[in-house]
């Protein structure tokens, strides 16, 4: 195996900062994306563009919005794929599919990792993101080079299906302590106390969660230049929900966040990073 080379497919936020840490580290990086153009600051730092990286690489990472985006992209690249392959799907997907996908890969000899990340995009460019990997035991310890690159921490979950299913119940926790914070601003101007001192009394507190450092500034600053989009976590927590109902799961306080989302969503902040949840508090916004 070529240990060196490496494809990427999917040049969204994820995956350029996914490649952006493989260049560093000096693996040779095929990319494709549906559209070429994203590709080209890449390919200016060093990376080569493939109209099928899997007809070139023996590993290859994916980064897309959704499973059916992935088995989209998948179906279009077919010719490529090759017994010995192993696929690392980081895309945050529907788990049950993402097994089907999983079990159709393997009967052709190719093996998939379903490895979405849990961090933002600066986070993963930074080295401080998680992957959570499910998938075959042996793929992984294969592709362990690439994760110890790519993030501070690899956790293998278990079976395939594994990394989508764990990846969802750390999104629900996650976007609800992001809600949580952004009401507690919220609430903190309703009684007229400065945001950046309200912050740093929460930072401070046994109130204190990690989302605080990332989203906090960006919240108080009214600061939402992206760094994983509203709309992309929506998505998550519909699946979060769909996931639960099938389950026979309730999750209200999911529920709440839904609506608050789509409030954000609806008031044109969809493409923003997902810290403009604070949005959807403001009245008109809730209306």
């Amino acid at each position: 195996m070529d240990t060196k080379t490496v494809g990427m497919i999917g040049l969204g936020l994820m995956g350029t900062a996914l490649t952006e840490r493989l260049l560093e580290a000096g693996y040779a990086v095929w990319v494709h994306n549906r559209t070429r153009d994203k590709a080209e600051p890449l390919v200016a730092r060093g990376a080569r563009w493939a109209d099928n990286p899997l007809a070139l690489c023996e590993r290859v990472l994916i980064s897309l919005y959704t499973t059916d985006t992935v088995e989209e992209v998948l179906g279009q690249l077919d010719g490529g794929l090759r017994p010995g392959q192993i696929l690392i799907d980081t895309t945050t997907g529907e788990p049950e599919q993402t097994v089907r996908l999983g079990d159709r890969l393997a009967a052709r000899g190719v093996q998939y990792l379903d490895a979405p990340i849990s961090g933002s995009s600066e986070q993963t460019r930074r080295g401080e993101a998680v992957a959570i990997v499910g998938g075959p035991q042996e793929a992984f310890a294969a592709c362990r080079d690439l994760f110890d690159y790519c993030v501070r921490q690899t956790i293998y979950a278990g079976p395939c299906g594994s990394g989508s299913r764990m990846k969802l119940v750390s999104n629900l926790v996650l976007g609800l302590n992001r809600a949580a914070l952004a009401e507690g601003l919220v609430f903190a101007r309703t009684l007229g106390i400065d945001l950046n001192s309200a912050l740093q009394v929460l930072i401070g507190s046994v109130a204190y969660s990690r989302i605080m450092d990332t989203k906090g500034p960006k919240m108080v600053e009214g600061d939402f230049r992206t760094q994983a989009r509203l709309s992309q976590h929506l998505k998550d927590i519909r699946l979060i929900l769909d996931a639960a109902a099938v389950a026979g799961q309730d999750l209200p306080l999911t529920e709440t966040h839904r609506r608050l989302l789509e409030a954000a969503e609806a008031a044109g902040f969809g493409d923003a990073d997902n810290s403009a949840i604070i949005r959807a508090f403001d009245r008109k916004t809730a209306e």
